[in-house]
């Protein structure tokens, strides 16, 4: 919404036209045009500004073919309806905050879990993977502080009656997201589940509220069998158990959820990375910084990682990291991240500083991941409560010390959610959801068409594939006209669309269909996996390798 802002400055008038837009979850005003000094002349120019804008943006919307996500309701229904995730025990009315992957969301997931594991751990020399246990010894909570800190302040709405969370910091500042009132501090709420362990003489535990304590209370068995050097890392992907006061969007807040991190451990005389390279100091970010917020200007600025290293707001190793996080967010197509500094008021107790990656999602700019410096927080905390050393030796420095910690963290559903987001296009000209995943995300891959019902196609389709099935999942659709078939597959994300028809026998050749644009090419078969490894792996143009086909018949068809 624009408005007419009037500001006095040496006594004189002086006229401006801002307007406000959602911003990291908050409504902030921003500058558009100055106005001038005469109070109706400037009531003009912005009538003219603004009726110009609105005629821009019409002529846009009309001319645009397709439809983004409206709210985050359409996607749940969305992924209900085509078996992406749909609610836990629902027959029994759900539970709120816990969500079942159905057969192409968990697909979808574990390709998502798959591409993080392969740019992190495997393509890596410095770093290893465990998983440990949800359930772990209670003492591991209370050394890490989550015992006693892992709580938020339970608040409602004094108009709407609306639950919520708040941190700390926000009690008496915070206004309500529904309606703008205020909050009424309910008390504090520890987020950790308790169970307890054995029949009779039973012990209270936690469900993990993380997945980095693991990393840390096995550090030194891992270090030990893995015989790794400093600096090296520690990652894992499993299940995490927070109880939320109130979850929310779908996938975004939940009360059971996936963390992929991994722990970074370094010596603390180790100032340097050498790992930093042009290539991370380069990465280009939009950068929201803490003295920024704490002045409420919450204007993001175009930046560089080497230009937030060089006004030291991080150090070498959490650079080289958060430019990693967001090279590997880039390679899935996630290239609209915003980069948020803690501020002081609201650090973890374990970090000096942490940095947001966050996303314009539907309901508004939240956090998908996140980096912390832990520094030695954990592991000094671990030696104390379990009187076991957590000391190691570091052959370059010939010395014996504690680590320090760099943790990048990734939300896995918030990450899913992110590319269901981006990947939705309603098209008004083919009338259905085209949802856009990158080819090595898509849960199928791609899907097999005998055109014509003759034994003689079927078993060329079949051939196929069996071949294709030896790499990817792909699936075999004979039923209904290709038109269907084609939006079928173009709902849920399969990239290829191949056709056995009447040519095919002739010269060994099919089509294959690109679903974003509905061009076809035709290919040899014996070319057809190479050529399939190359758009999926390599993000080359499938229509590159082979002869276009004109489509115009079959789209009449």
């Amino acid at each position: 919404m624009a408005f007419i802002v009037k500001k006095k400055i040496h006594g004189k008038d002086y006229f401006y036209l801002n307007e406000t837009h959602r911003e990291n979850g908050k409504v902030v005003s921003r500058y558009v045009a100055y106005l001038g000094k005469d109070k109706i002349e400037a009531e003009k120019k912005a009538k003219k500004i603004i009726d110009g804008r609105k005629k821009i943006s019409q002529e846009k919307v009309e001319s645009e073919e397709i439809i983004k996500l409206k709210s985050i309701d359409e996607l749940a229904n969305f992924c209900k309806e085509k078996g992406f995730v749909f609610k836990s025990s629902d027959i029994y009315g759900g539970l709120s905050g816990f969500w079942d992957f159905g057969p192409l969301g968990v697909e979808l997931f574990n390709n998502i879990k798959r591409d993080w594991w392969n740019f992190f751990v495997n393509q890596r020399e410095d770093m290893v993977g465990i998983e440990a246990s949800i359930i772990s010894h209670p003492k591991i909570w209370e050394a890490s502080g989550h015992a006693a800190n892992f709580s938020d302040v339970a608040v409602i709405c004094k108009q709407c009656k609306k639950s919520a969370k708040i941190d700390k910091s926000e009690v008496g500042k915070a206004k309500c997201d529904n309606c703008g009132g205020e909050y009424q501090a309910q008390g504090e709420f520890n987020l950790m589940f308790k169970t307890k362990i054995g029949a009779f003489d039973s012990i209270e535990a936690y469900l993990r509220g993380e997945t980095a304590q693991g990393m840390f209370s096995d550090f030194k068995i891992i270090q030990q069998t893995s015989r790794m050097p400093l600096p090296f890392g520690v990652a894992q992907i499993g299940r995490c158990f927070r109880n939320e006061i109130a979850p929310r969007d779908f996938l975004f807040r939940s009360r059971e959820f996936h963390i992929g991190e991994f722990e970074f451990f370094i010596n603390p005389e180790e100032k340097k990375c050498e790992l930093l390279d042009e290539r991370h100091l380069n990465v280009k970010i939009k950068f929201l910084d803490s003295k920024s917020q704490e002045k409420n200007e919450n204007n993001l600025r175009d930046t560089a990682i080497g230009e937030i290293l060089k006004d030291r707001r991080l150090e070498e190793w959490h650079a080289y990291w958060l430019a990693e996080q967001i090279l590997w967010l880039n390679s899935i197509g996630l290239n609209e991240i915003k980069i948020r500094e803690h501020k002081k008021s609201e650090l973890s107790h374990y970090s000096s500083a942490t940095f947001d990656l966050d996303y314009e999602y539907v309901f508004g700019s939240k956090e998908v991941a996140g980096i912390a410096n832990r520094g030695q927080f954990d592991l000094a905390n671990h030696e104390k409560y379990s009187k076991v050393s957590m000391q190691v030796f570091d052959e370059k420095y010939k010395n014996k010390l504690i680590p320090r910690v760099i943790e990048p963290t990734f939300g896995m559903e918030r990450v899913f959610l992110a590319i269901l987001t981006k990947a939705y296009n309603f098209d008004k000209k083919r009338d259905y959801v085209i949802l856009k995943l990158p080819p090595k995300l898509a849960p199928i891959k791609a899907a097999v068409f005998p055109i014509i019902k003759k034994p003689e196609y079927e078993i060329i389709a079949e051939k196929i594939i069996e071949d294709l099935r030896q790499e990817w999942k792909v699936s075999y659709d004979k039923s209904g006209s290709i038109g269907r078939r084609y939006a079928r597959n173009d709902e849920i994300g399969t990239p290829f669309c191949i056709t056995i028809d009447d040519q095919t026998p002739k010269d060994n050749t099919v089509t294959v269909r690109w679903r974003d644009d509905g061009e076809q090419v035709r290919i040899k078969i014996k070319k057809l996996k190479e050529a399939l490894r190359k758009a999926i792996y390599e993000s080359k143009s499938i229509l590159s390798y082979g002869k276009r086909v004109d489509t115009r018949k079959k789209n009449a068809d």
